[in-house]
């Protein structure tokens, strides 16, 4: 199967990667041209459009930033509706505004084009080592047909529903893990204020109920002061701003989502969009005047 992948940022290039080592035949394009060189020394065809990626290949993987990036690449000029033909099937796994996702769908439809939305969740390092958790929705025989192929990329692949539905379960994962890494970062600080070794805090209560992949991945990260990017805090602002929009659109309150928005805004305003979305402990550090470290 030849397969088009549009988008090799800092997860869409391993996960290329993976189909490739997969066997899959593999047509890319980005704007990124370094990106781009770096896939094709691993096997991939370049071409220079969306166009020309989706008049190879009877299914493109989308993985790009948000919900414009999306509709640009597929409904653009010289994007993948341009080139694809009746029966082409765009899978976009970026994560997006699940009402675009309808939106593009429907445009798609017109063409005689298929469209699953297929977002992800996992970062950078589940991204390299093929272990993403992959939400899906749209047509169940589309799920069916492509779930190999996805499982190349993850440890887990959901049909979750009607199209629009993947990027609904995305949203609901990102206001689930930014409350929980700002519950671990409020957890930790508060032990350190109270003179007790946030260390042995995080040791204690992490086999018991309070207990996370969340709070495992990144309370490390904070005693370490490594905030290396695996997922940015920019990124979690685009997503939760889509959550909100969302949930707005259909009067669903989410003030959890709200308040780690605003967290999330000072820490943009403090210079730290680019740092790890564990770098929520800086706000909570800066607030009660102490540093999160053994």
């Amino acid at each position: 199967m030849k397969v088009g992948f549009i988008g090799l940022g800092i997860m869409g290039k391993p996960m290329s990667k993976n189909l490739l080592k997969a066997g899959y035949e593999l047509v890319v394009f980005d704007f990124n041209k370094d990106a781009v060189n770096e896939v094709v020394g691993c096997g991939a065809a370049a071409v220079n459009s969306g166009k020309e990626v989706a008049e190879q290949c009877e299914v493109v993987i989308t993985m790009v930033p948000n919900s414009p990036h999306v509709r640009a690449a597929v409904l653009g000029e010289n994007g993948v509706a341009d080139g694809a033909k009746p029966g082409t099937v765009v899978i976009d796994m970026s994560s997006i505004d699940p009402t675009e996702s309808k939106a593009i769908g429907a445009e798609l439809a017109k063409k005689g084009i298929d469209m699953l939305d297929a977002p992800v969740s996992g970062g950078e390092p589940k991204a390299i080592d093929g272990t993403l958790s992959v939400m899906v929705g749209g047509k169940k025989e589309l799920f069916d047909k492509y779930y190999d192929m996805l499982m190349v990329m993850a440890g887990s692949v959901v049909y979750v529903g009607e199209l629009g539905s993947g990027n609904v379960a995305k949203l609901a994962n990102q206001i689930v893990v930014a409350v929980n890494i700002a519950a671990v970062s409020e957890a930790l600080t508060f032990a350190k204020k109270a003179g007790t070794d946030p260390e042995l805090v995080y040791q204690a209560i992490r086999g018991g109920l309070a207990g996370s992949t969340v709070m495992d991945a990144k309370a490390p990260m904070m005693l370490s002061r490594n905030f290396k990017p695996g997922f940015r805090i920019e990124l979690h602002i685009k997503d939760l701003n889509n959550a909100l929009n969302a949930a707005h659109a259909i009067s669903s309150p989410v003030p959890l989502t709200g308040q780690l928005m605003e967290i999330m805004q000072g820490l943009k305003a403090d210079g730290y969009e680019k740092e790890d979305h564990s770098s929520i402990v800086k706000y909570y550090e800066k607030i009660a005047n102490t540093t999160v470290e053994s």
